[in-house]
């Protein structure tokens, strides 16, 4: 075990932040070339598998930077995410300017870029610690400029980088082919589920007769603003298949954005139905999501009295109702499904009893699918929790990286 000095990281790289140019002056806006770093762009950084950021959702002028305090941030800079999405951190792969949510080091001669990375990961609990506010969580400058990480010498740091470079590429190929195990079981059991539900079925009948007349099938909220750890959770297209599902997994809107939307608020044992972002994938809401709201890009399906939601989220999931959907599905840059075209979906007119027939054939294969991805989704976890582990105890130097790679 070797022990390294802690050093504040403002004395071994220039610490910087970011603006946003006055969008009252349009001229400010005009001819935005330079890439510009924004909250927008945490969701590549939320998985802590994508270390350099190339492409930026936004871009700001030269003009717009020069009457602003926003600056030209050299490649190789690293910077952290301070409000709202708070912790998240990535290396510029290109000179771009950012927005004042981000605090920036640019790395001096004692310090690697790429370890200086990997240890604000590796330390990220300490960090968050010191984050204030109940509605719009923000590290504040002076504490960062407190956050130290260990500095073990330049040739150590770049072999620290290499070995959780080539270690958390394999610990997160290994979870992606968990992961592909896990589709490849749901597949499976969704073709067999085709077959029960739509076997006999001569009539069909438009997936808006089987729901609330009082609650029709709707999108939600269009413009949700940055993630706000103390709003309403919203869903949004990519949470349905990515399964979270759960009020501490999801993005949240203030309430004066989410109020004007009250209508598209969702019950336990609605169904969230993407439209755009992984159309057609389809879950139950789970009781603590009641009062929870969506995104345009889900829509919500109420299943009416005397529909089963767990029979209806499997009669969506059926290949039939996936080849509809796709024949459906319109735009050449953003594809999307029309609510009007969601309403007409045509799925089989069965009954309560004829319901709960195919969902008792479907309790064997269900239950071998179910114990199949829990096991896999526990592998997973473990494997994160072990991928986090080691990136602490390497740049702190608690690992025998020696022994290690050998």
């Amino acid at each position: 075990m070797s022990v390294w000095p802690r050093v504040q990281v403002r004395r071994v790289a220039g610490l910087g932040t970011g603006h946003t140019p006055n969008r009252q002056h349009p001229e400010y806006w005009e001819n935005c070339t330079i890439p510009w770093l924004t909250l927008a762009d945490v969701w590549q950084l939320r998985d802590g598998t994508t270390d350099v950021v190339t492409e930026t959702a936004e871009c700001i002028s030269e003009v717009g930077m020069a009457n602003s305090a926003a600056v030209l941030h050299p490649a190789g800079t690293v910077a952290l995410s301070r409000t709202a999405s708070v912790g998240f951190c990535c290396i510029l792969g290109r000179d771009m300017a950012t927005s004042q949510d981000f605090a920036t080091w640019t790395c001096g001669p004692e310090l690697v870029p790429r370890f200086l990375l990997w240890a604000l990961r590796g330390t990220i609990g300490d960090v968050l610690a010191t984050t204030m506010g109940s509605t719009h969580k923000t590290i504040y400058m002076p504490d960062i400029q407190q956050i130290a990480v260990p500095l073990p010498p330049i040739r150590d740091q770049r072999e620290i980088a290499d070995f959780l470079d080539a270690e958390t590429t394999r610990i997160d190929s290994l979870i992606e082919k968990k992961r592909r195990l896990i589709r490849l079981a749901q597949t499976r059991h969704e073709l067999r589920a085709s077959a029960v539900i739509w076997h006999g079925v001569k009539q069909r009948t438009p997936l808006m007769h089987r729901t609330q007349w009082d609650r029709p099938i709707m999108y939600g909220i269009v413009l949700p603003g940055p993630d706000m750890p103390d709003g309403i959770p919203i869903v949004k297209g990519g949470d349905v298949a990515a399964g979270r599902l759960s009020p501490e997994l999801l993005n949240r809107t203030t309430r004066e954005i989410e109020a004007p939307y009250a209508r598209a608020r969702l019950s336990a044992g609605d169904l969230v139905f993407a439209i755009r972002g992984g159309i057609g994938d389809v879950d139950i809401v789970p009781e603590s999501l009641a009062g929870a709201n969506i995104t345009q890009d889900v829509a919500r399906v109420a299943p009416a009295s005397d529909v089963n939601p767990f029979w209806l989220r499997a009669v969506l999931r059926t290949d039939r109702v996936c080849a509809q959907v796709g024949a459906r599905v319109t735009g050449a840059t953003i594809k999307g499904l029309n609510i009007w075209d969601l309403k007409r979906i045509q799925i089989p007119p069965s009954d309560a009893g004829r319901q709960a027939q195919d969902l008792q054939r479907l309790v064997p294969d269900s239950e071998r699918t179910r114990r199949l991805i829990a096991s896999l989704t526990r592998q997973i976890e473990l494997l994160v929790e072990h991928r986090s582990a080691l990136i602490t105890a390497a740049v702190t130097g608690e690992l025998n990286l020696a022994k290690a790679v050998a």
